[in-house]
C-alpha cells in the first residue's frame, strides 16, 4: 500500500464533508432548487431565475449550478433534483427530442413545448427573449485575408484549417456531423477536442483555426473575432427558455407567475454583455445577475 497523497486526503475530507453538511440543509420541499449548465451564461441564467425567485416569493433558493451538460440537466430535473434551469429550444429539439434541425423560432418552441408536456410532463415557458446559436469564429486577420463572410466561404480554405470544438457539438445531432455535411466541409485532421472555456484561448493563441462557440459569447466583444453567417440555415433556433417542474408550481404558488415575468426582458446584445462582465471583467455571477435586475426593475 502506498500512502496516501495529502491532495487525495483533501478531496475525501470535503466529500465527506459535503455529505454531512448535505444533512444539515433545509428539508427538500421546502426549498427551490435552480440548476445549470457548466458553463457562465447558464449560470448566469440560474441566478437571475434564482434571485428573481427569491425577491418575488421571500423563500430559498438553493443553486445547483455548473451540473456538466445537456444530458445531466435534463436527468436531474426529471429526478426531482433540481426544480428548473434554463435550456435553449434547439437543443431541446435535436439534443434531447432528437427532432430534425428547424430554422424557425416559433415552430421550435411549440414542438419542444407540447413534445416537453407529454414525454416527460415538463413546463416549457417562454423565452427569456434571446437566440444563443451556435457560430463558427474565427479570427478577425484570417476573415479579412480570405474574405470569410460565411461559413460557405469557410469551405473554400477548410481543407488547410485546424478545427476546434466542444466535445457535445461533436457529438450532437445539431452539431459537426451536419454541418460537414450541409456545407462540404473538408478539414486536414479530426477536429481537436477542447474544453468549452479554452475555445477562445486557442483560437486566438493560433492552436487552431476555427471553433465552434456561441454568438452570445462575452469573448467575442473583447477580441478581434467573427462570427461565420450560416447562410444556409443549418442552425435551428436556440431560444433560451425556462424548463421546470410542475409539481413545483404547485408546492409553491407564484413560481410560475414569477418566471413569466422574465420573458423576453433580454436582448441578444445585453446577454453578451453579461458574458462579457463574467468572463472578461471576472465579475461575480451574483453581481451581474443582480444588475440586470434592478436595470429591468425586476428586483422588488
Amino acid at each position: 500500500m502506498y500512502p496516501m497523497c495529502p491532495s487525495r486526503r483533501l478531496a475525501i475530507f470535503f466529500c465527506v464533508v459535503s455529505v454531512l453538511c448535505a444533512g444539515c440543509s433545509p428539508p427538500r420541499e421546502n426549498v427551490i432548487v435552480i440548476g445549470s449548465k457548466n458553463f457562465s451564461e447558464s449560470a448566469l441564467l440560474g441566478e437571475i431565475l434564482a434571485q428573481h425567485l427569491e425577491s418575488k416569493l421571500h423563500r430559498q433558493v438553493d443553486r445547483r449550478f455548473y451540473l456538466a451538460g445537456t444530458f445531466i440537466c435534463q436527468q436531474a430535473i426529471l429526478s426531482g433534483r433540481i426544480d428548473a434551469y434554463v435550456e435553449y429550444t434547439g437543443t431541446a429539439l435535436t439534443a434531447v427530442l432528437r427532432d430534425p434541425s428547424d430554422s424557425n423560432s416559433a415552430a421550435v418552441f411549440q414542438r419542444v413545448r407540447d413534445e416537453y408536456q407529454r414525454r416527460f410532463h415538463l413546463d416549457v415557458l417562454p423565452s427569456l427573449g434571446f437566440n444563443n446559436t451556435f457560430a463558427l469564429v474565427v479570427r478577425g486577420e484570417d476573415a479579412r485575408k480570405y474574405n470569410l463572410k460565411t461559413i460557405s466561404d469557410l469551405s473554400r480554405v477548410a481543407s488547410q484549417w485546424r478545427p476546434g470544438f466542444g466535445y457535445e457539438f461533436m457529438e450532437r445531432p445539431d452539431g459537426y456531423p451536419g454541418l460537414k455535411s450541409a456545407y462540404g466541409l473538408e478539414f486536414p485532421t479530426s477536429p481537436r477536442i477542447l474544453d468549452l472555456g479554452l475555445l477562445y484561448r486557442a483560437l486566438l493563441n493560433g492552436q487552431v483555426d476555427v471553433v465552434a462557440g456561441n454568438s452570445t459569447d462575452g469573448l467575442l466583444a473583447a477580441n478581434d473575432l467573427v462570427i461565420l453567417q450560416d447562410d444556409k440555415h443549418y442552425f435551428p433556433a436556440y431560444d433560451a427558455v425556462p424548463v421546470a417542474r410542475p409539481d413545483t408550481f404547485t408546492r409553491f404558488p407564484g413560481t410560475r407567475e414569477a418566471l413569466l415575468e422574465l420573458a423576453n426582458t433580454i436582448r441578444d446584445t445585453e446577454m453578451q454583455k453579461m458574458n462579457y462582465e463574467v468572463d472578461v471583467k471576472h465579475r461575480d455571477v451574483a453581481d451581474v445577475a443582480r444588475d440586470f435586475l434592478q436595470s429591468k426593475g425586476l428586483d422588488k
